[in-house]
């Protein structure tokens, strides 16, 4: 869109009060002077702008000085809605305090209006005070309040108190606002939003049974008790007791679907961690070589100084850094690993020129280390999905962890003695909880668009075969779930053929509208 300014444009007058009069510039080749033209005044607060349109076309357009808008600004329009934009142009801004108020082109507060308003001052006050996680003495500072007595001489100043009490009530608002829209959402899923509904205070005891009392009565106090699906928890003892305790006490209100099958849901990336752990546990002397040699190379500010000469005599890049692992933390034991891997040469000329190094692997120990990196690569790189804070869906899930059960098959039957024991030992771990959940992921990414049933079909074809039992499982669950759903949730919008038929053909109608 190609746009051009337009100075000392005329326009037709719709109101002549508003007028004053402009004299119009000589031409040179004239002699003779024109008459005085009308020029309105609230062309003033306006840019005016040649602007071609889709079809090419050259379109006068009026740009507003203080909000930016676009409005029609050909002579036959006249200047009356000019005019009354010009006196309706006030830059308000209501968001929710989700937003802050923030508004503009840099995310400054929106504040400009055409009357001081108590209220609204009020509210901006309380808004940057939890923006910017402020004290609520904020509100008693003496400079703060000279700055407001300085744009307004009759500023209303408030305590703390009163801050408090602004906030809640603010808070309350907020709080009813998501209540509604709770309320109005129907099923068990809010369009993929992301909302932190609560936090509250736990006292002691902190046993599974209180922790099912208090979120129990945190989500009564919301209304969404009877919205659950399912619950996501580490493996902690007490978050065992509490999920048992707490699927009684929704079972009993009939609340949940199929009796609480699905409820509970493991963390994956805690499980993924279990595994990987589990495997390293068989990791041979490498690994600890490399883990020491990152220790002696840290241990001294005169250790990396030799350490970075033996990287420039390689031609190796001084700036990328050599990471030190947490043992707990698998994650960073192949991160460790990665970062020594580029610096292995550096490893061997410190081995010569340093006579208290002694922690150097060998050149089979670094090809070991090399496939075990590629090895755990797979699971970082599933492991960074799951810890994605921008799309925590559940459709992500089965194609990585199916991606990881394909990775351990490979290695299990691989010829390497040290990789196969150790995907041995995490395939043990792996089917566990593969069997538990494998069921419910395979659900959720049948319901994605983008795989639907067939990626489901052609992944357990991989894992058991033709026409395996598995994949039957699958089918039923899934079939089974939509009708206790539409028969719970919203059987008015459940079509009654589908209702009044048999098991098959409900089965084949959903596979139908899911294949569509």
């Amino acid at each position: 869109m190609e746009i051009e300014d337009i100075t000392n444009m005329n326009v037709e007058i719709e109101d002549p009060d508003d007028c004053v009069e402009v004299e119009e510039q000589k031409d040179p080749q004239k002699s003779l002077k024109r008459k005085r033209k009308l020029r309105s005044q609230v062309c003033d607060h306006f840019d005016r702008l040649v602007i071609k349109n889709t079809n090419g076309e050259n379109v006068i357009k009026a740009k507003c000085k203080y909000c930016e808008v676009l409005i029609n600004s050909d002579s036959k329009y006249g200047t009356g809605h000019l005019k009354r934009h010009t006196t309706n142009c006030v830059r308000k801004n209501t968001r929710d305090i989700g937003q802050m108020l923030i508004g503009g082109e840099n995310g400054s507060m929106l504040m400009r209006s055409s009357k001081f308003s108590e209220e609204k001052f009020r509210e901006l006050l309380i808004s940057a005070i939890v923006m910017h996680n402020m004290p609520l003495s904020f509100v008693e500072y003496g400079g703060f309040r000279t700055v407001f007595s300085y744009l307004k001489d009759d500023v209303p100043t408030i305590s703390r108190n009163t801050a408090k009490a602004d906030m809640v009530k603010l808070h309350q608002r907020e709080k009813n606002k998501i209540k509604f829209m709770l309320d109005e959402t129907p099923g068990r899923k809010l369009d993929f939003a992301k909302k932190n509904l609560e936090f509250s205070y736990m006292p002691p005891p902190h046993n599974g049974i209180a922790l099912s009392e208090k979120v129990y009565g945190l989500l009564a106090d919301w209304k969404i008790e009877s919205k659950l699906f399912a619950v996501t928890l580490d493996n902690a003892s007490a978050n065992d007791t509490f999920v048992d305790y707490f699927q009684l006490q929704l079972n009993a209100r009939n609340v949940l679907l199929d009796d609480g099958k699905y409820f509970h849901l493991r963390c994956y990336a805690h499980i993924l961690n279990l595994i990987v752990q589990e495997g390293l546990k068989e990791v041979d002397i490498a690994v600890k070589k490399v883990r020491e040699s990152v220790k002696y190379v840290k241990g001294s500010q005169v250790r990396k100084q030799k350490f970075l000469e033996c990287v420039s005599l390689v031609s190796l890049n001084t700036k990328r850094g050599l990471r030190q692992d947490v043992p707990t933390r698998w994650n960073s034991t192949y991160l460790m690993l990665q970062s020594a891997l580029y610096f292995r040469m550096a490893f061997s000329h410190l081995e010569i020129s340093d006579s208290n190094y002694k922690h150097c692997p060998s050149k089979d120990e670094w090809d070991r280390i090399e496939k075990l990196s590629k090895f755990l690569g797979v699971f970082y790189e599933i492991t960074c999905v799951f810890s994605g804070t921008k799309y925590p869906t559940t459709n992500l899930y089965f194609p990585a962890i199916f991606k990881a059960r394909l990775t351990l098959e490979e290695q299990k039957n691989g010829d390497d003695l040290g990789m196969r024991n150790m995907a041995i030992q995490m395939f043990a771990k792996f089917e566990k909880y593969w069997s538990a959940f494998s069921l419910i992921l395979a659900i959720a990414v049948i319901l994605d668009p983008r795989y639907k049933i067939h990626f489901v079909d052609w992944s357990y074809k991989k894992l058991y075969g033709h026409d395996s039992m598995e994949f039957k499982k699958v089918k039923e669950s899934l079939f089974s779930l939509y009708r206790e759903y539409a028969n719970k949730i919203s059987p008015r919008h459940v079509s009654s053929n589908y209702m009044n038929l048999g098991n098959d053909s409900v089965g084949t109608g959903i596979m139908r509208m899911i294949l569509r």
